[in-house]
């Protein structure tokens, strides 16, 4: 996703085994759905990395040195191309629990309502 026109993911290293079964859709998705995604996004840095003996996965390393790392192990390739596109998409920033339901810059003087309230 683009912040302020800058899009936020520069790199994607597609790590795969060429032996391992659990690389199947990857391999088919290089063949088939990757050089798309390379035309489609020059902006992108891709690197496709051999590992052998472990399970496939996607890192996305973005501009605000974050990094994410998705497991494609036993997927399609419609569902790796999936998975790119959130890559993509995302801007890499830490997701936060939040601590209340409500978020707010001016909290009430009075407190939260609730329904447990006794008159």
């Amino acid at each position: 996703m683009a912040l302020r026109g800058v899009w936020q993911l520069k790199k994607l290293v597609v790590s795969y085994s060429d032996w391992g079964g659990s690389s199947r859709g990857i391999r088919s998705f290089m063949e088939s759905h990757l050089p798309a995604f390379k035309e489609k996004n020059p902006q992108l840095e891709v690197v496709i990395e051999h590992i052998r003996g472990q399970h496939p996965h996607l890192k996305g390393l973005y501009n605000n040195q974050n990094e994410r790392v998705v497991c494609v192990k036993n997927m399609d390739p419609e569902e790796v191309l999936q998975c790119a596109t959130r890559l993509r998409n995302s801007l890499g920033r830490k997701v936060v629990k939040l601590r209340t339901r409500h978020v707010t810059k001016h909290p009430s003087v009075q407190g939260t309502w609730t329904t447990d309230i006794k008159f």
